[in-house]
Parts: C-alpha cells; sequence; structure tokens
C-alpha cells in the first residue's frame, strides 16, 4: 500500500531534533534567529503553533464581544474553537471549489457593522489572488489575515506583503515540518508587541515533550514504508480498529482534552532549533518535483475528475483532492490497488450562524463529502501514478456531467477569474 502518511522530513533533522532535545539551550536567542530569518523587518513571531498564534492575535486586538469574523467556510475545527473561545461569532463565507475562494461578491454582501476580521485560507497548496478582498477591508477597515499553514513554498513566500497578518504552519503534515511551530508575520508593530508580552507569560513547553514528539513521528516515517505499512494495516484491522481513524488521529496537532492548555506555551529550545534548521535548509528542488509531479497528475486525469482549486495559477500540491460521486466507492477501488485514498475528514465546515441562515455554505459542505484525498508525495513513482489515474478516471467517466457541473458553478464572474489568471499571484 502507498501510504498518506508520508512526512516533508527527512533522518538527519530527526536525529538533528533528538540532539537538539539535549543540547539546544538559549530559547530567546533562538526565537529571535527563527524571526529574524523570517522577516528582515523584525514583524514576525514564532509560536509553538499557528493555533497558538491565532488564539494570541485575537486576544491582542481586543475586539469587542460578539464581534464577527468572516472565515473561509472550509477549515479546521480548531480556528473555529479558538474565535468562539475569544468571545467572537465565526461567519462563514462559501467557497467557488475552481478557486478554492470566497468570491468577493458574498464577502461583500456578508459584512455588517460586527464584522472586525476577514480571514481567508490558501487551501491545499494554493496560493490566492487576495488583491481583492484587500481592498474591501481597507474599505470597511477590517483586520485581514491570512492562513498560509497548507501553502509554505519555501523563502520566496512570507506573506502578503499588505495584508496584516499572515500565518504559516510547520505541524508534522506540513511541507518542510519541523514537527511542531508557526509563524506569524503581523504588519502591525503594536498588536505585535502585544501578542509577544501575552506569550512571555505561557510556560515554555517541556522539551522531553518534544523528545517524545520526535520518536513518535519516527515511527510513523518508518511505518510509511509499502511493507511495513501493509503489516500495520494487518495489525490495526486483527485488533479491530478502523485503520484510516487510526492515521487521522496519529497524525492531529492537539489531540485529546485542555485543548487551550495544551496551545497556551511557548515553543522549547528543541523545537526552535529543528524549525530554524528546517529554514535554512529548505529543499527548493524537492518543492519543485512535487510541483511538476502534481501538474503532470492534472494532465493524467484530464477534464474527467474534477479538482477543487483547479484554475489557480499558483498551486505547490501540499495535497491532492479530487472531488467524486461515491467517494467511498472510488476510495475502496484505490485500496484494492494499493493507493491509500481517504476522504477529507480532517476538513470541517463552519456552521452559519442561526440568524444568517444566507451564510450557509452549500458548496463547502459538498466538497467535504465528496472531497478524495489521493496518496501523494515528491517521489510517487510514475508509473503507479499513471495507474491511479486510470483508476480515478474509470471511476469519474460516468459522472462526467456532475465534474463539468462543479466547473461551471463559479461564484465569481469569469473576467475576475481571467483577471486572477493573468496576475498569477
Amino acid at each position: 500500500m502507498l501510504s498518506r502518511m508520508r512526512l516533508d522530513i527527512g533522518w538527519t533533522d530527526i536525529t538533528a531534533g533528538l540532539s537538539h532535545c539535549v543540547f539546544a539551550h538559549q530559547r530567546e536567542r533562538l526565537q529571535q534567529k527563527v524571526e529574524r530569518h523570517w522577516s528582515r523587518e523584525g514583524n514576525a513571531l514564532a509560536c509553538l503553533s499557528v493555533r497558538t498564534g491565532f488564539d494570541l492575535l485575537l486576544k491582542s486586538l481586543k475586539l469587542p464581544p460578539q464581534s464577527e469574523v468572516l472565515i473561509s467556510a472550509l477549515t479546521i475545527k480548531d480556528m473555529v474553537r479558538i474565535i468562539e473561545e475569544n468571545g467572537l461569532i465565526p461567519v462563514p463565507v462559501d467557497l467557488d471549489l475552481n478557486r478554492l475562494a470566497p468570491a468577493c461578491a458574498q464577502i461583500a454582501a456578508a459584512i455588517t457593522p460586527q464584522t472586525r476580521v476577514i480571514l481567508i485560507a490558501h487551501l491545499f497548496g494554493t496560493r490566492l489572488n487576495l488583491e481583492p478582498v484587500l481592498n474591501l477591508a481597507r474599505e470597511h477597515e477590517l483586520v485581514m489575515i491570512e492562513d498560509c499553514a497548507q501553502a509554505y513554498v519555501g523563502p520566496t513566500f512570507t506573506g502578503h506583503p499588505q495584508v496584516d497578518v499572515s500565518m504559516f504552519s510547520f505541524g508534522p503534515i506540513k511541507t518542510a515540518t519541523a514537527l511542531s511551530g508557526g509563524i506569524l508575520k503581523v504588519n502591525n508593530r503594536a498588536i505585535l508587541e502585544a501578542m509577544r508580552q501575552q506569550q512571555a507569560t505561557y510556560p515554555v513547553q517541556d522539551r522531553w515533550f518534544f523528545f517524545k514528539r520526535l520518536l513518535k513521528y519516527s515511527s510513523l516515517k518508518f511505518g510509511s514504508q509499502p511493507l511495513i505499512y501493509d503489516l500495520m494495516i494487518l495489525l490495526w484491522r486483527t485488533l479491530g480498529k478502523d485503520y484510516d481513524q487510526v492515521v487521522s488521529q496519529t497524525v492531529k496537532g492537539f489531540p485529546g482534552p485542555d485543548f487551550f492548555r495544551r496551545i497556551r506555551k511557548q515553543p522549547s529550545a528543541p523545537v526552535l532549533a529543528l524549525l530554524l534548521r528546517r529554514l535554512r535548509r529548505f529543499n527548493a528542488r524537492g518543492l519543485a518535483e512535487r510541483t511538476a509531479k502534481g501538474e503532470r497528475l492534472a494532465e493524467l486525469l484530464g477534464s474527467v475528475a474534477f479538482r477543487p482549486g483547479e484554475t489557480v495559477p499558483r498551486h505547490s500540491y501540499w495535497v491532492f483532492p479530487v472531488m467524486a460521486e461515491a467517494s467511498d466507492r472510488l476510495i475502496a477501488a484505490l485500496r484494492a490497488e494499493g493507493f491509500d485514498a481517504a476522504q477529507g475528514h480532517s476538513l470541517y465546515v463552519v456552521d452559519a450562524p442561526t440568524d444568517r441562515p444566507a451564510q450557509n455554505p452549500a458548496a463547502a459542505r459538498e466538497a467535504r463529502e465528496k472531497i478524495v484525498y489521493l496518496p501523494w508525495f515528491t517521489d510517487f513513482p510514475l508509473a503507479r501514478m499513471e495507474r491511479m489515474a486510470q483508476i480515478v478516471r474509470d471511476h469519474c467517466q460516468p459522472h462526467a456531467a456532475q465534474a463539468a457541473h462543479w466547473r461551471s458553478a463559479a461564484l465569481e464572474s469569469p473576467a475576475a477569474v481571467a483577471a486572477e489568471r493573468e496576475v498569477g499571484v
């Protein structure tokens, strides 16, 4: 079975991380090095995770209670939990699945006198053109945040220069993972200083917690080899466990109870040392190879299968999702031939407030039900990729009309999409 549990980290990096757990000290100096590496302007903050940074941000903004945060309707549940914990109301804005972005007209229609923040996520490795949304944010004096957790491509992109806050994740399943850590670029100095001061009151995460984390993901990396992964699946099934659920739970960032106690900590010196190493040694060639393979797989699938975000001009193929009718049958067909496909259960659809039924995100809800993640990694064998594409085409061919419907259901005007492709940002 070709596992989807491929971690973007090498054994030398893991070994270095284990060493840092023993020898890395001077935590404050390491934090300064990470932040200076990210931003020469001094407007970066290194955190334990994006969740930590987002929570710090909302605390520091000191928004009026029950202020509204417009948020991309497809996200992870923890982002909604953090918004609500800070006394704010998440208001979803539905996605144009061709672009994986909310339409500007929908955002404009969702703005009320209570709106204070717009949060847009770059999903699945795409990078969106934010200029139209930025114009709206300026017009209404709203804080503009971009969630770049799935869009890291190395030092060439550290956040849109005019966005108020850009958030990047280096958690376990992310590009260039350090198995922990997040970086926020915050352009308002007063807000950044408030976040820094608040974070300084948090306890430092125990370095041996990170040591155990490194050992855990070392075993996962070792277990992702095809033969070993097959044996693990057999063992889980013998024990009566759903291996799909086991895998998803294993790579979850902050499992278990006491979520806010877990995220409200400062990163330890070993976390910062490994994060700095990963930033300095970013594998640009590996990213280029992954992107080229993503483009090749897109060609192999052709127009038969619908790929969310297929019209976005900048795409690094962090993951490779397709949408399919009877997605469970497609997953079964792929797994029968050794491809560890999975459904997008880690995604969360933000519910509309009860008094805002017009904000019901129907397209995002359909996407969550029908998205299938294909197993995806840089060194994917070409022959196997061609076979996987054939299985997807065979499944999607009888539903070609549905794929055409998803493509035609654009929420943005054709002129706006064409302008985005021309800008290519």
